[in-house]
C-alpha cells in the first residue's frame, strides 16, 4: 500500500462482470480528473491465443485437462507483482496490453489474440488501476494481495457466472456452448485453488444474485437483467462506512448482516458510486498532502 501512489485492483473470474465495474471507475477517474494507469489483467498471461492453444494440446497429450488460463503456470505473477510494487514505491512500472479482438488489434497493426511490446507507465499519474483476473493472487511465491490501497472483488452467483460466459463466448467470440462447458471444466482445478481464494483477501466483494431461475445456466437463453437480480456488498472492515446513508440512499436496500448490504441489482453502479467515491477522494486527499511534503 502506499498513500504516495495507490492501487485499486478489481479481481473476479472470467465471465463475472469486472468489466461493468471498471466502468464505473472510468466514470468517477473522469468525473474527479484523475489520471490512472491502467492494467488489464489479460496482458499478464504468458503466453498469446496461438501459443496458448499449442501448449494446451501438449497438455492435453500428456494427460493433463486442466490446463488453464487461471493457474500460475500459465500467467506472470511475478511480474504482475514487480508491477505493484514499482507503482507503489515509484509510480512507475511496465505494462502492455493483449488485442482481443481485430477492433482492438488494427491501430497497432497485429493479430488478434498478440500482446503488444512492453512499454512504461506514462508518467505522474495519481492511480494505477487493475482489472483481471488474479489482483489478490497469493502464493508461496508471490503475495500480489499486499499492494493494493483498495481490493474489489466481482463474484456472482457461480450460475449466473457461467450464464454470462456462455452468453458472451458464444455470440461475442462465437464459440459453441459445448467449447464454452469444455473451457469452464478445464477451468475448474485452478478456478477452485486460485481465483476463488482471493476473496478471502479483497475489501469489498460484490455479488450479483439472480431472483429467476438460473438451474441450468447451459440452457439458458439470455443473461437475468439486472432487474431481475439483487446485489450482496460486503466489506471486510465496516469501520467507517456510513450504512445508514446507503441504505437512505438506496430505495429497497437492506442489512443483511452487520457488515452486508443487500441492494437491487439495478442500483449496483450507483451504489459503488456512492461507496467507492469518497475512497477515492481520501485517497487523492492523502496523496496530494504526500507529494506536497516532497
Amino acid at each position: 500500500m502506499s498513500e504516495r501512489h495507490p492501487i485499486i485492483a478489481i479481481t473476479g473470474s472470467s465471465g463475472a462482470g469486472t468489466s461493468s465495474v471498471t466502468r464505473t471507475f472510468e466514470n468517477i477517474f473522469r468525473r474527479e480528473n484523475i489520471s490512472a494507469a491502467i492494467i488489464e489483467g489479460d496482458s499478464f498471461h504468458r503466453h498469446d491465443r496461438k501459443e496458448m492453444r499449442a501448449r494446451q494440446s501438449e497438455a492435453e497429450a500428456e494427460g493433463n485437462m486442466n490446463f488453464s488460463h487461471f493457474g500460475p503456470e500459465n500467467n506472470l505473477f511475478p511480474e504482475l507483482e514487480q508491477l505493484f510494487r514499482s507503482y507503489s514505491e515509484s509510480g512507475g512500472g511496465r505494462r502492455r496490453k493483449y488485442l482481443h479482438d481485430p477492433v482492438e488489434a488494427a491501430p497497432y497493426g497485429q493479430e488478434p489474440g498478440t500482446f503488444t511490446p512492453w512499454e512504461e507507465l506514462p508518467p505522474n499519474t495519481d492511480i494505477l488501476f487493475y482489472e483481471g483476473l488474479h489482483g489478490a493472487v497469493v502464493t508461496p511465491e508471490v503475495d500480489i494481495a499486499r499492494y493494493p490501497d483498495l481490493l474489489i472483488g466481482v463474484v456472482p452467483v457461480i450460475n449466473l457466472e457461467w450464464i454470462q460466459k456462455l452468453w458472451r463466448d458464444k455470440h461475442v467470440r462465437g464459440y459453441s456452448t459445448e467449447a464454452v462447458t469444455d473451457t469452464i471444466l478445464r477451468r475448474m482445478p485452478d478456478y477452485v485453488n486460485y481465483i476463488v481464494p482471493q476473496f478471502a483477501h479483497t475489501h469489498v466483494n460484490f455479488q450479483r444474485v439472480p431472483v429467476v431461475d438460473t438451474s441450468n445456466p447451459f440452457i439458458a437463453r439470455d443473461i437475468p437483467s439486472a432487474d431481475e437480480s439483487i446485489c450482496v456488498i460486503r466489506f471486510a472492515n465496516p469501520k467507517g462506512i456510513d450504512f445508514p446513508y446507503l441504505l437512505q440512499m438506496i430505495d429497497k436496500s437492506w442489512m443483511s448482516r452487520s457488515n452486508t448490504i443487500v441492494v437491487p441489482g439495478g442500483k449496483m453502479d450507483l451504489a459503488m458510486q456512492l461507496i467507492f467515491t469518497p475512497f477515492i477522494w481520501r485517497m487523492m486527499e492523502r496523496r496530494q498532502r504526500n507529494v506536497g511534503a516532497l
